[in-house]
């Protein structure tokens, strides 16, 4: 296990600038998942510290020592790509072995260090097929393999996931979060999927455009979400927002024309009097009995099973809503919706940062 920093950290091409001063810490034994949409500088990043993109300033440091020009193949780093990256022509065996071989280790350590990782990962009845034999998933064990038998001291995985089924994502999920378990190892994770990064970091890094917008543990941002981007990224479905004007009064509400009006528990005591934008995640809006809510009509029902999603047009506005429970709901059906619990988020309308509540 291996702690890593990033110091303002920067990259570009020219005149392109495409990392902008990030800097953050990763401790011994943590998953640090590197989230955000296509082009948001997370794959760079991750091949920078790989040693497979220069660095234009800024350092990164693996247990305190500068490994800007050190060369990729002395950082002790292990990375798993997006396509696997295994030799056709070669066995599972020699593809988990072949980097130990160049390396010039004996025979017999090479062979128990396969033999360990195959059987951690499930691996032992494939060591002699080829990949053109073996599925995406077992694909994917084969690439993991190969990088736990080096021994790294930091794990990398470049969208690992992305090529395969959903149902085979979801058990490669598992099983990553669960090597990370027994392993202890130190892994940074890129992906654009945001369950992925919900369900396997200890801390998420989001990022748009080169920044960082905000590091923490899954559930702490998806509950406090310092800006609008971040509240919008993660959760599926994503979070709903209202452009308003917060109305002082007995009641305080949020105006957001003249068609809904929609009365407020705790609004910040800052937001008072000016435009803001309000959010709401799906699974906090209820439906509540007539004349108790903000009115509206569902114009789609989409049933899942275990819960329901809708979409319900509220005074113009398409709120969607995640109820957990079975309702006998129809398109066209009006509804009452409770929009002001305590889950509910204010962010400034101009720089979209979220407003502290009162």
């Amino acid at each position: 296990m291996s702690s890593v920093k990033i110091l303002e950290l920067y990259k570009d091409y020219g005149a392109l600038e495409v990392i902008h001063g990030v800097s953050f810490d990763i401790e011994h034994g943590e998953f640090v998942i590197l989230v955000g949409p296509s082009g948001c500088g997370k794959s760079t990043l991750l091949r920078m510290i790989a040693g497979l993109e220069s660095i234009s300033d800024g350092k990164i440091l693996i247990d305190d020592r500068v490994i800007n020009n050190v060369a990729p193949k002395d950082r002790d780093i292990a990375m798993v790509f997006q396509n696997y990256a295994l030799y056709p022509q070669m066995t599972v065996e020699k593809n988990m072995g072949f980097g130990l071989k160049l390396k010039g280790l004996p025979k017999a350590q090479i062979s128990a260090k396969i033999a360990q990782a195959a059987e951690i990962l499930d691996l032992k009845p494939l060591l002699d097929r080829k990949p053109g034999q073996l599925s995406g998933g077992q694909r994917q064990r084969v690439a993991m393999g190969r990088a736990m038998v080096r021994d790294p001291k930091v794990f990398l995985f470049d969208e690992p996931l992305s090529n395969l089924d959903a149902k085979l994502r979801v058990a490669m999920r598992a099983e990553i979060k669960a090597l990370h378990h027994r392993l202890g190892s130190t892994i940074i994770y890129v992906t654009h999927d945001q369950v992925e990064a919900m369900t396997m970091a200890d801390r998420i890094v989001v990022m748009q455009g080169g920044h960082i917008e905000q590091i923490g543990a899954p559930l702490e941002l998806y509950d406090n979400p310092d800006n609008m981007f971040v509240a919008g990224f993660l959760g599926s479905p994503s979070m709903n927002f209202l452009h308003g004007i917060i109305a002082d009064g007995p009641v305080p509400e949020l105006v957001v024309d003249d068609n809904l009006r929609i009365p407020l528990a705790t609004p910040p005591a800052a937001a008072l009097g000016r435009r803001v934008v309000y959010g709401v995640r799906p699974e906090h809006i209820g439906i509540v009995p007539d004349g108790r809510g903000v009115q509206g009509v569902v114009e789609v029902v989409e049933p899942t099973g275990s819960a329901t999603q809708l979409v319900v047009n509220v005074g113009g506005a398409r709120m969607v809503c995640l109820l957990s429970e079975r309702r006998s709901i129809a398109m066209g059906d009006p509804v009452d919706l409770d929009l002001s619990g305590p889950c509910v988020h204010f962010f400034d309308e101009e720089t979209g940062k979220r407003l502290d509540r009162a």
